[in-house]
């Protein structure tokens, strides 16, 4: 069956989450990221506090470690055909450790490379105070236009996620996602404040950007590999200019709901699996695409 795999992103961390894996022979990757980006990661991912996992840089590196071992215990133990397997897709962070599984990055670089995005996103956020909110039951068309009304009315907002049908995610300053939270009842809408760490896929994050860019250039990625579908234009790419896609990520929305679509569609997928902590993907997927088939690879029991 045509297997597309899917990562998470930030957001999915929490206190311990590593613990399941811990006797898995692929825990041993957590000892190379360590090594790699001189962060202990066997210790964020068993013994770190929530609250100090919400750091962002933290978080990125201990979902992105955790997406990594859950992969590779799932290649090991066979829980899916690799041959079926025709495109990767991640959401917003997920991107790197889809590049990983696809092949157009070792483990190592996406591992320095995620650690770089990180803390460049977590200076930015601190130079440029932002945050972000979840729209909830109106469609993007009326998001998107209340977001440009704010933004003429001197508000700083902008759509940072198109993740279903009815969830949009906005980012800007605290004063603009207030505003467009208050105006939200006008498009029919709801706003979900959650706890995160800046306007992340804004053009607050520019400082982000341009930080990421001189580590990117300094990255080899290999010049073909499996169709990995971008997040900024939800097209699928086997080879070409990660630096610019990767660098325009941070200012740029996640397009998840069109990657899906560009994943069961043009791709030709009839399953996705997610890999890593939590489902979140995957009740997104059955939003979007609910006829296909849906897994979640989230603990060493779902291998089985």
């Amino acid at each position: 069956m045509p297997t597309g795999l899917v990562f998470p992103g930030q957001g999915t961390q929490k206190e311990a989450m590593g613990a399941v894996w811990r006797d898995t022979p692929s825990w041993k990757i957590t000892e190379e990221i360590s090594d790699v980006t001189g962060e202990d990661l066997p210790r964020l991912l068993l013994d770190t506090p929530d609250e100090q996992l919400r750091r962002t840089d933290l978080a990125q590196l201990t979902v992105f470690t955790l997406t990594l071992v859950a992969h590779a215990e799932a290649v090991r133990r066979g829980a899916f055909d690799g041959r079926d397997v025709v495109a990767c897709a991640g959401h917003s962070l997920g991107e790197y450790a889809a590049l990983t599984a696809a092949g157009a990055l070792s483990p190592g670089a996406a591992a320095a490379l995620v650690a770089a995005r990180g803390r460049a996103m977590r200076e930015a956020a601190e130079q440029r105070p932002g945050t972000m909110g979840v729209l909830v039951a109106a469609p993007l068309e009326a998001v998107t236009g209340l977001a440009e009304q704010m933004r003429t009315a001197g508000h700083e907002v902008w759509v940072a996620n198109v993740n279903a049908p009815g969830q949009t995610v906005v980012a800007g300053s605290v004063e603009g996602i207030d505003r467009i939270g208050a105006e939200a009842p006008s498009i029919g809408a709801k706003m979900i404040r959650p706890v995160v760490g800046g306007a992340f896929h804004s053009p607050l994050m520019e400082p982000a950007a341009q930080r990421l860019r001189a580590a990117l250039q300094h990255t080899a990625f290999a010049p073909a590999h499996l169709p990995v579908v971008a997040n900024v234009d939800a097209r699928a790419h086997t080879g070409g200019d990660w630096v610019e896609r990767a660098t325009r990520q941070l200012t740029s929305p996640v397009l998840w709901e069109p990657s899906v679509h560009t994943l069961v569609g043009p791709l030709g997928c009839r399953r996705l699996i997610e890999i890593g902590p939590g489902r979140t993907l995957a009740g997104l997927i059955r939003r979007i695409a609910p006829d296909t088939a849906t897994v979640s690879l989230d603990s060493p029991a779902a291998l089985d």
